[in-house]
């Protein structure tokens, strides 16, 4: 059931700071403070955006990355931590909920992390990508199933995805087999060109039909200076434009609002719930159009460790 008719929600299109890393959580609030200014009950920031996303990694080859993976080690965020308590005490002064994308650090490794806050600064859930995608995968460690979840929120269900996690079928129907509501994508902007973005806007409309469900994708935008501060190689610039779509799509597939495609700023919309009834009525994925004795999907929730504890006596008794 929709616990709220019309949702105001906000998509939003920032770039980090890559100077001072240790700032751009400072960012963050203040977008929050603004956005709540305008009424916003769910705002959705880029991937990995605190304390960036990992460029570098596209542009330069493994053996030129070592000063900069370690960069970003030292300004990774821990969980719990000081920007996470910095996030919630917003969200909870704003009524606010908070999708923010990190690049989470536990000890020897980085993840790149999806948290969502509650209106009341709850941490409902904090998920890692599942599979980093080609030059990420030297960034990051891998997720496991027990983040494919979705949330409950007084203004609905909640769900996030990162990036190429869209392209995995079953995570996405991992999460509408949960009855999403609202389904937060995150990507990195300024990557790959318009071919980029192109293909996100496909992909997001595309979930927001089969999901049944609103989309809101964040991505992220690099200034000229920054992209300068990445690389000098005016080739490989190339591949630091572009492949921006920060956008709200309704559960019938509308854009419901100008999407922006460069610079900073917010798309913001309302939300009117009941079009996911609408959506359903005709279209129900994980109900009326499923046939779960012919096709239906197995998730490990469980989280992976690399050590496990048997407690007692582990001799076989006889």
């Amino acid at each position: 059931m929709n616990q709220a008719k019309m949702v105001r929600a906000a998509a939003v299109q920032i770039a980090p700071n890559l100077v001072e890393p240790e700032k751009t959580i400072e960012k963050v609030c203040q977008t929050m403070a603004e956005a709540a200014s305008k009424g916003v009950q769910i705002i959705v920031f880029p991937e990995t955006f605190v304390p960036y996303y990992p460029y570098f990694s596209f542009v330069e080859p493994p053996v030129k990355q070592g000063k900069d993976h370690l960069r970003l080690y030292e300004y990774s965020v821990s969980i719990p931590g000081a920007e996470t308590e910095m996030v919630a005490a917003l969200a909870a002064q704003h009524n606010m909920t908070v999708v923010l994308g990190v690049n989470e650090r536990d000890h020897g490794t980085l993840y790149n992390t999806q948290m969502i806050f509650d209106g009341e600064g709850q941490l409902l859930l904090k998920r890692r990508k599942i599979t980093p995608t080609y030059h990420e995968r030297m960034i990051w460690g891998q997720g496991d199933g027990s983040g494919l979840k979705v949330v409950q929120t007084p203004i609905g269900r909640v769900g996030a995805l990162a990036c190429w996690e869209h392209y995995n079928p079953l995570a996405r129907y991992c999460l509408m087999a949960q009855h999403e509501e609202i389904h937060c994508a995150q990507f990195p902007g300024s990557l790959v060109g318009q071919i980029f973005a192109d293909q996100m806007e496909v992909t997001i409309r595309h979930h927001a039909l089969e999901a049944g469900c609103f989309v809101i994708n964040s991505t992220a935008w690099l200034t000229e200076d920054q992209i300068n501060s990445i690389s000098q190689d005016a080739d490989l610039q190339k591949g630091l434009r572009g492949g921006c779509f920060t956008a709200i799509v309704s559960p019938e597939g509308k854009l419901l609002a100008e999407p922006l495609r460069e610079g900073e700023g917010m798309v913001i919309a309302d939300l009117d719930m009941s079009l996911v009834t609408k959506r359903k009525r005709m279209m129900d994925s994980v109900g009326h159009y499923a046939r779960p004795e012919l096709l239906s999907l197995l998730v490990h929730e469980e989280s992976t460790s690399p050590m496990k504890s048997v407690k007692g006596d582990c001799h076989a008794q006889y």
